[in-house]
């Protein structure tokens, strides 16, 4: 039977409560879901909602790129949640809103690649419209398949570039959507075998469920704009990214 993870949804910010979330899932043939913290808070509130479906969920713990001015206030919380989740992040860098100071984010951001590198566990990367710098902190600690270029958004010359790195690319809801034209042309450049998908829930649904919340059971339809794009059938992708998440994630 076909199998799906998403490998990224913050199931701590969508309105309806994480079991019926889970439950419309597994409908869906989603049976693993990553969820990550943000900060501090939501970084042990991912960790108990993973306590609770230790077979469903896998937590991550860190500092997004907007909160990056608060990282010497998180630090000790953030490395001891880390601790006890099964990745790092959602960490990076956020050129497109800049609500904290860039020095900040690529501070916040090299110590949470150095942190990863320590516990040896992945990290999951956020990167909008800061490919350049994001390029660079990776390419100096050479962490390869533990790195998930979450809602990967680049175009071919950036996937290239990144690929051979040797990390992991994840696609959201950009990809299915009509002007997500850009987003296609740079997966048709992600290696199949380290690819996967994620709905980034609340945000980014995929149409044609637009204007609903996005959930994890929405999933699959970012597999199905993944195999037009690389020309294979949908459970090809399923199998795939699944495997993928599962080799990351140690699932």
């Amino acid at each position: 039977m076909v199998s799906w993870v998403d490998s990224h949804c913050h199931l701590h910010m969508a309105s309806e409560p994480p079991e019926v979330l889970l439950d419309r899932a597994k409908a869906a043939n989603v049976d693993l879901v990553v969820c990550p913290g943000t900060d501090a808070d939501s970084s042990r509130r991912a960790i108990d909602i993973a306590a609770a479906h230790p077979d469903r969920v896998v937590a991550a713990a860190g500092l997004h790129p907007h909160d990056s001015a608060k990282w010497s206030a998180e630090v000790d919380a953030i490395h001891e949640a880390a601790k006890t989740a099964d990745a790092v992040g959602e960490c990076g860098l956020d050129y497109y809103r800049d609500l904290s100071p860039r020095d900040a984010q690529r501070v916040a951001f090299r110590a949470q690649l150095e942190l990863a590198a320590d516990l040896g566990k992945p990290v999951i990367v956020h990167c909008r419209d800061a490919f350049a710098d994001v390029y660079e902190d990776l390419a100096n600690i050479e962490l390869g398949d533990r790195v998930v270029l979450h809602c990967w958004t680049g175009g071919p010359k950036w996937t290239k570039r990144f690929r051979e790195l040797g990390v992991v690319f994840s696609f959201a809801g950009p990809v299915t959507f009509p002007n997500g034209g850009t987003v296609r042309l740079g997966a048709e450049q992600a290696p199949p075998e380290r690819t996967m998908v994620e709905t980034d829930t609340p945000y980014l649904t995929p149409p044609p469920h637009r204007g609903l919340e996005n959930e994890p059971r929405f999933v699959p339809l970012v597999g199905v704009a993944l195999g037009e794009v690389w020309g294979i059938d949908v459970d090809e992708v399923a199998a795939l990214t699944t495997a993928t998440a599962r080799k990351v994630f140690g699932r």
